[in-house]
């Protein structure tokens, strides 16, 4: 399998250093292409991996092809490659808010296509991603492209009609939650906590509080029972975060969200 990555930002770094390392792919097997030769020295410094300024010969070279590129970047991006043969190639865009239609539109045909939505904890190999095919996908090949994503992180096929959801539920808040984490160490540091330390306490409490969620597999309310003791300190903040809407803040702030994604 050899794949090719056409952007080599921070995504398509850290993916690609995923895949390397997790021994998906020999480096040897990969090219990157893109429009600064800056970025392209230092990932074939970081990964050696192959390079280049031409998008075309990434297409030629991969049999799995990322469109690695910001949205507003992505037609100019794919009118330089959509005369290419792409007969026996998988194309995956991580572009936000682009359809499966509208990739199609832009490439002018018929193509397998994935659409994926990954987050920025990629960047220390614990994304969360949701991958939707469209019908020319074969299931193994959505299989492979699955694996792939899973060498940097969690991921799991999704119907299209959920990738806005997953903007708001995964895609943007690890921003919510850098937000609370800040929040948490405010706190600390008013009562003269030195604000390093007071991150690290807040940073590890979310992240074990994460990790209890997924390999316990209790239910969050259970878990965040378990720590509330009768007449104790915590149920006294829960009480407080309730009155000023705490719970309600985030569903409001994610379904904003959602609907900008659809906007787009």
């Amino acid at each position: 399998m050899k794949i090719g990555f056409i952007g080599t930002g921070n995504m398509g770094s850290a993916m690609m250093g995923g895949i390397i390392s997790a021994g998906m792919v020999d480096a040897s097997d990969v090219m990157a292409s893109d429009i600064f030769q800056a970025a392209l020295d230092k990932v074939s410094e970081e990964f050696g991996v192959k390079t280049s300024t031409n998008n075309r010969d990434v297409v030629e070279f991969a049999d799995i092809v990322f469109l690695a590129v910001k949205p507003q970047y992505l037609p100019h991006a794919i009118d330089g490659i959509k005369d290419m043969d792409y007969s026996n190639k998988l194309v995956v865009s991580i572009a936000a808010g682009q359809s499966l239609e509208k990739l199609s539109e832009l490439f002018g045909k018929e193509l397998k296509l994935i659409r994926v939505m990954p987050n920025t904890p990629a960047l220390v190999g614990e994304a969360m991603s949701a991958l939707s095919p469209n019908k020319l996908v074969s299931d193994e090949e959505a299989k492979d492209v699955l694996k792939l994503f899973e060498s940097f992180g969690k991921a799991e096929i999704v119907p299209e009609k959920l990738q806005d959801a997953v903007v708001g539920i995964s895609g943007s808040s690890p921003a919510y939650v850098f937000m609370f984490i800040e929040a948490l160490a405010d706190g600390a540091v008013a009562e003269g906590m030195p604000r390093a330390q007071a991150y690290k306490f807040a940073a590890q409490a979310v992240l074990g509080s994460a990790k209890m969620v997924l390999e316990t597999g209790e239910h969050p309310g259970v878990l965040k029972d378990q720590v509330c003791s009768p007449g104790g300190t915590t149920i006294e903040a829960v009480a407080t975060l309730e009155a000023l809407g705490f719970r309600n803040a985030v569903i409001e702030a994610e379904r904003v969200c959602i609907d900008k994604s659809r906007e787009l």
